[in-house]
């Protein structure tokens, strides 16, 4: 830890300490011999005291250009870094992958067409794009019409096995949560279903669909039932075929909507591409789920944006299935055996040993969603000064406001900040890069948490427990409050 304390601010500090209008002739009102005090606390620790934050606060900050660490706290104590895990699997998907990597979903054919009849299987092929949405789908059927497809003999087959099923990216979170759904080779929608509410007479209609910009298909492998209670609000049920919901009725008021996740995103890809098929004229047949690599002859590609572009995205909206998905690419095309999210997030760690030399890098996925993971602000700290070196992240991050006692945003502020958030309950850090008005760049991670009363809040509350909110405003004041300091520090 590094501790400065100025020669004014210690003059200041010891005229202030002499009493006005006494003699120093005088006999002393007090014993002169030292006092038995407690432990006292340093600048930087009267500096996170008056934050009133209950809880642990570690963080690291280093020069950009020199690598030196300029100031450290805490920095052996490794703590969930939340989303702001997303900048180092950011790291990782450009090294192992490249920025100009594409993710490719196909249509594939194992049999000849002969006069507009595919006489064979109609694949649906998913290569693990995280943003492929019902427009893509529906510009693929199209296409599919176009190359001389007008019916299909064979079964209508979806392969899911580019990446491993997981059921939740985190599954301790309440299961009606649109941030934490299933992961498979193929996504749709980030998987994620859209249901809609409105109050007709004593009853309501509700749908489930795929909606985006263009379209609007409604589904039959998610299924919403209304029942008369007043909690739980949601509940679900799997079965072979469907997401069954129920929600009480009690909990929907005149209308409304909100996002859902998909826990079959496989069956989901498929019912919303036969419903766009058949709106070009071709019938597909039941959806039939495939973890067998398939072979034939690609009849429609579809790619996905470059990866940076992509990462952007996900630095910029925090999206958890994007950073599953290609930490998991990643790590398929390191070689390493990916049943879970848990193995892939080890090979993430492995690679960061190897990569910057840090051991403190103890992920359990991709997303920062899960609490178990650790990382501690200094291993972040050097990754961030070794990717600066090469430019490759920076340019993709945020930039991040500052704000003054009222919390508006500081225009024209002379300290410059790109930087990856990450908030779950009572958990919040920030990790980046900030340009000092003196055109110093330093690399820097806070990370703050109270596990202890994390723990306590039951998994049907997580959504949004009492206290958690008061929680991060006190963290987010604090991380500026930081900021302005190493701007002020290390400006020069």
């Amino acid at each position: 830890m590094v501790d400065r304390i100025s020669r004014r601010l210690f003059l200041g500090g010891l005229g202030a300490s002499l009493i006005p209008g006494m003699s120093l002739a005088q006999a002393p009102l007090v014993s002169l011999r030292p006092q038995a005090r407690g432990p006292q606390l340093s600048g930087i620790e009267r500096f996170i005291k008056a934050a009133g934050l209950k809880g642990d606060v570690v963080f690291a900050v280093a020069d950009v250009k020199t690598g030196a660490q300029l100031e450290a706290f805490g920095d052996e104590k490794g703590l969930p870094p939340a989303s702001v895990a997303k900048a180092m699997t950011a790291l990782y998907a450009l090294d192992v992958l490249g920025p100009t990597h594409r993710f490719e979903t196909t249509l594939m054919a194992n049999g000849p067409i002969e006069n507009g009849i595919l006489k064979g299987d109609l694949i649906l092929v998913g290569g693990g794009d995280p943003l492929l949405d019902t427009d893509a789908l529906a510009e693929m059927a199209v296409n599919l019409r176009k190359v001389g497809v007008t019916e299909v003999r064979g079964a209508f087959k979806v392969y899911d096995g580019a990446l491993p099923y997981i059921f939740s990216v985190d599954p301790g979170q309440p299961d009606h949560v649109g941030y934490s759904p299933a992961i498979s080779g193929i996504s749709l929608n980030f998987n994620r279903v859209h249901f809609e509410w409105k109050r007709e007479a004593t009853s309501y209609d509700v749908t489930m669909d795929a909606r985006s910009a263009k379209y609007t298909p409604s589904v039959e492998m998610a299924r919403m039932r209304v029942t008369d209670r007043q909690l739980p609000i949601y509940t679900y049920e799997a079965s072979a075929r469907q997401d069954r919901w129920t929600v009480a009725k009690g909990a929907l008021g005149k209308g409304g909507a909100r996002w859902l996740p998909v826990r079959k995103p496989a069956l989901y890809a498929g019912d919303v591409f036969k419903t766009l098929a058949r709106v070009n004229g071709i019938v597909l047949g039941r959806v039939q789920v495939t973890t067998k690599t398939p072979g034939g002859d690609v009849l429609v590609l579809h790619q996905s944006d470059s990866l940076d572009s992509i990462l952007r995205g996900m630095l910029k909206y925090s999206t958890n299935l994007t950073a599953e998905m290609v930490g998991l690419a990643a790590s398929v095309a390191r070689g390493a055996a990916t049943n879970s999210l848990a193995d892939s997030a080890a090979e993430m760690n492995r690679w960061a040993a190897e990569t910057y030399g840090v051991e403190g890098v103890a992920m359990v996925d991709h997303s920062g969603l899960g609490d178990a993971s650790r990382m501690k602000p200094g291993d972040l700290v050097a990754a961030l000064v070794a990717a600066r070196k090469t430019g490759a992240l920076r340019p993709l991050l945020k930039p991040f406001s500052l704000t003054d006692a009222n919390g508006k945003p500081i225009k024209d502020h002379p300290i410059r900040v790109d930087a990856k958030t990450g908030t779950l309950n009572f958990v919040s850090g920030l990790g980046g890069f900030l340009t000092t008005a003196g055109g110093s760049d330093l690399a820097f991670a806070i990370f703050t948490a109270d596990m202890d009363h994390r723990a306590t809040i039951p998994r049907e509350a997580r959504e949004r427990p009492d206290g958690a909110r008061s929680w991060n405003r006190r963290s987010r004041k604090l991380q500026r409050a930081l900021i302005e300091r190493w701007g002020a520090l290390y400006g020069s």
